[in-house]
């Protein structure tokens, strides 16, 4: 089974180790546009892009990585309390037209009850996936080419059409994340593929279970897709010597402070990321390669698969065994960790080519001695061949 492996645009900034500010890389467009060429030359199959209050807006910042890529789906996230679902729809259809229909649209219900005030969103847990459950109603309908009037507790519409269709029939599909039963039961009813965080293949066996057959009773299936980080070497004790010291300039204050922050959030995925390692340092391998240091700051998507390429292959295979296609990956920094993934593992997944071209010189041209041994092969090949040859 070929698997959809996409990348992270790193839209509230980058680093080389967490917590540290001076190893920060601030946001910046010309940055992300190097990470999105980066992905789309490698042969990604799409990149995500975060919404929130630390983020530039995804949808400006997918237009302007769109004239620079040229297959690569922008997964574009989407605070639905924070839209009109009839604006929505005409921004999806727009953009998917420009794109000629590279748009995927990521749903995001949850989240942080402060940060959501601060855009004036008060709505309670279960009330954030109701909201949500009315938008995608709506958005849904609009971009199918149906006439919309809805009258509910969070959305009312009346006569509504989307004039400007998407490429894509009926509509860019959906992604969404969630771990509570009020997100689990949004999935089912709307999303064509469900996203967890990277917990132990266990967990998210069950999780996958429980919106399979939840879907089922609706009539409807779903996809799944895993979030993670990814921190790859050529042997397992680089890879692991890389995690630590992605954490090494972390205190344990800090921490602290970090993880009383998270404590007083509502989300449900973030309770169950934390509970991973309770901010413990020796508590981070929480399966085998899955290591959750980067959640000790981080919120969200906390673990990271750690080892050789072969280990991380494997890994990702044992959660493909579950039912997972799609996995949305991101490595600090971003733009290096690209590279380093996709030409380490691509080869040895389902469904990907190796990222560059293996067994030539690429580095030093004439001045670089295998070079000048490969000339020197070239040219004595040549003195050899018969004149009709050599053209």
């Amino acid at each position: 089974m070929s698997l959809d492996i996409f990348w992270f645009l790193p839209t509230s900034g980058d680093t080389r180790y967490l917590g540290k500010s001076d190893a920060g890389r601030p946001v910046s467009n010309e940055y992300l546009r190097q990470v999105a060429v980066a992905a789309d030359t490698l042969g990604y199959d799409g990149v995500l892009i975060p919404t929130g209050s630390g983020c530039v807006d995804p949808w400006i910042t997918a237009a302007t990585v769109a004239p620079v890529t040229q297959r690569l789906k922008l997964l574009v996230a989407v605070r639905t309390a924070l839209t009109k679902p009839s604006v929505a729809a005409r921004m999806a259809a727009t953009l998917d037209q420009a794109t000629h229909g590279r748009v995927l649209v990521n749903i995001v219900a949850g989240g942080d009850a402060a940060e959501l005030a601060a855009d004036g969103i008060f709505l309670q847990h279960d009330e954030r996936y109701e909201e949500a459950s009315e938008f995608l109603h709506i958005w849904r309908e609009l971009l199918a080419g149906n006439a919309v009037n809805f009258d509910g507790k969070y959305h009312q519409i009346k006569d509504a059409r989307n004039f400007f269709p998407p490429v894509q029939k009926p509509y860019p599909k959906i992604y969404f994340g969630g771990s509570s039963e009020a997100a689990h039961a949004l999935a089912a009813e709307h999303v064509d593929a469900y996203l967890t965080w990277g917990e132990p293949p266990a967990a998210v066996a069950e999780k996958i279970a429980d919106v399979r057959a939840r879907a089922a009773k609706l009539g409807r299936t779903v996809k799944f897709g895993v979030r993670l980080h990814v921190i790859v070497r050529e042997t397992n004790d680089e890879a692991w010597a890389a995690a630590n010291a992605l954490i090494s300039h972390l205190d344990d204050d800090t921490i602290a402070k970090v993880q009383a922050r998270f404590a007083q959030m509502d989300s449900e995925g973030q309770r169950r990321m934390a509970a991973l390692h309770g901010g413990q340092r020796d508590k981070l391998e929480v399966a085998p390669n899955l290591w959750a240091g980067v959640g000790l700051v981080r919120g969200g998507a906390g673990t990271a698969l750690v080892g050789d390429a072969q280990t991380v292959a494997a890994r990702l295979q044992e959660y493909a065994a579950l039912g997972v296609d799609t996995f949305v990956l991101s490595g600090y920094p971003h733009l290096e960790e690209a590279f380093r993934f996709a030409e380490l593992v691509f080869p040895l997944l389902p469904g990907k080519q190796q990222a560059l071209p293996g067994g030539q010189v690429f580095t030093g041209g004439p001045f670089d001695a295998s070079a000048l041994s490969a000339s020197g092969q070239i040219a004595r090949t040549l003195q050899a061949a018969p004149p009709e040859k050599v053209a």
